[in-house]
């Protein structure tokens, strides 16, 4: 299938809000991880998981490496 042939006028719609979400989710996982001074793990593995693992990275830094003050 080339590019010519896909329906985008379908995709767009489901791909949109699924973008939209990740990209909340990985401001507000990175804004949370600078200003906290302690997590769980060393900063910069977080911010790796954060910013190469797609959704589910952020979500991971929130449920494993916060540390609860």
């Amino acid at each position: 299938m080339e590019l010519s042939q896909v329906n985008w006028g379908v995709i767009i719609p489901i791909v949109a809000p699924i973008i939209l979400i990740q990209l909340i989710l990985l401001v507000i996982a990175i804004i949370d991880l600078v200003r906290n001074e302690k997590v769980n793990g060393p900063k910069w593995v977080w911010l790796l998981v954060i910013l190469f693992i797609n959704i589910v990275g952020p979500i991971l830094y929130f449920v494993i490496g916060r540390r609860n003050s």
